[in-house]
């Protein structure tokens, strides 16, 4: 799949630009240049008189500019395609010559025919400078020939060369997002591969067994035997989640559950406080991306220190879940982090709710503070 992404992204590009989009972007510019023009003539202090507009619109200037407009498009149109393909190729500057140098003669043989033949006779508006009405350098017709070369060209290499790189951005993000995709394939095939190792059934059974021969002995034993079968029921339960996405309140009662086994392992002597707020009804989340922030927070955190208790809080609105996260760090040796479980969350997240969540991570030199906020979907606002 990501082959064929990748060949489809490398392909020569034809034709990026349409004739008739080019034609309707020229045209509306001639027509502000033109309005903007006769504007600008209609209040020049240089203008002995009323500019004459049976004179200054005319057939000829119209012919002009009919034939400009149509030069222009089939101008823009091969060198913009071609530039852009040679951008795209990553073709040396020596490929550039052939498409400007074709580009500059058709410019030449265009201003050419134009001068001889549509704008030779200028429009007829009296100015205080007469001496300019009768005068033409052959320097200045140069001067205006390859000024317009230069023009021509250089904004078709301009716009080619930024179209180039906003469509090599959009194609690197897709390529972000199907490899992105992919790791996520492979990641929930090797849990399920993992999960097939494991017979739900017989593993329940056990520890119900373990549980039902405990109970007698020890009642802390048991209860940390029933917990941990209920850990490992919503871990490796195939329908805990439905469309990827676990109902919120199944989450929350497994965070309860991890939070209980890990106070069993050290006789209730961890401070945490953990405090949910709002009605849980129609949330559902992706699941598992609590619990890590949590375990993370258990793993790293101070967690004997009355006076900083890991502190975790989920506050749940109509609209929006913010769940918060903090601990204190641990003094001494601390343990080797990879922060794949971070990378793989913000990932995860990206998938699922795209712009519609925030993540926000704060590394202090005491403290370790994660805040998810999750914007609810319009589908869920509305089914609510």
């Amino acid at each position: 799949m990501a082959g064929a992404l990748l060949s489809s992204l490398r392909m020569k590009p034809k034709n990026r630009y349409s004739v008739w989009k080019i034609f309707w972007v020229l045209l509306a510019l001639y027509l502000f240049f033109g309005l903007l023009g006769i504007l600008l003539l209609s209040i020049a202090p240089a203008v002995d008189h009323q500019v004459n507009f049976d004179e200054l619109v005319s057939w000829r200037l119209l012919v002009n500019q009919c034939a400009s407009l149509a030069f222009a498009t089939a101008f823009f149109y091969y060198t913009l395609n071609r530039f852009y393909r040679l951008f795209a190729e990553k073709k040396p500057v020596s490929q550039f010559i052939p498409p400007a140098a074709i580009g500059i003669a058709a410019l030449a043989v265009y201003n050419v025919l134009s001068y001889f033949f549509i704008s030779q006779k200028l429009v007829g508006i009296n100015i205080r400078t007469s001496e300019l009405q009768d005068k033409m350098p052959v320097a200045l017709v140069i001067f205006s020939f390859v000024f317009s070369w230069l023009f021509y060209l250089g904004i078709s290499l301009l716009i080619s060369y930024l179209t180039f790189l906003r469509d090599e951005k959009k194609q690197q993000k897709i390529l972000e997002e199907q490899k992105m995709q992919l790791e996520i394939e492979k990641s929930q095939a090797n849990f399920n591969f993992l999960k097939a190792q494991i017979n739900p059934h017989f593993l329940h059974n056990t520890l119900n067994f373990l549980y039902a021969k405990s109970l007698p002995y020890s009642p802390e034993l048991s209860e940390g035997i029933l917990t941990l079968s209920d850990i490992m029921r919503y871990a490796l339960s195939e329908g805990n989640a439905k469309d990827g996405l676990a109902p919120l309140k199944d989450e929350i009662e497994h965070m309860r559950n991890v939070i209980k086994i890990n106070q069993l392992r050290f006789s209730n002597r961890l401070n945490v406080n953990f405090d949910v707020h709002g009605v849980l009804n129609g949330w559902t989340i992706i699941p598992f991306v609590l619990i890590t922030l949590v375990e993370n927070a258990f793993k790293h955190g101070d967690l004997k220190s009355p006076d900083a208790p890991i502190d975790i809080r989920l506050d749940i609105e109509d609209h929006k879940l913010v769940f918060y996260c903090r601990n204190k760090k641990k003094t001494g040796p601390k343990e080797l982090s990879t922060g794949i479980g971070l990378d793989n969350i913000k990932k995860r997240l990206d998938l699922a709710y795209g712009k519609n969540y925030s993540l926000d991570v704060k590394d202090d030199s005491e403290f370790y503070t994660t805040q998810l906020t999750i914007l609810k979907p319009h589908d869920q606002l509305h089914r609510n």
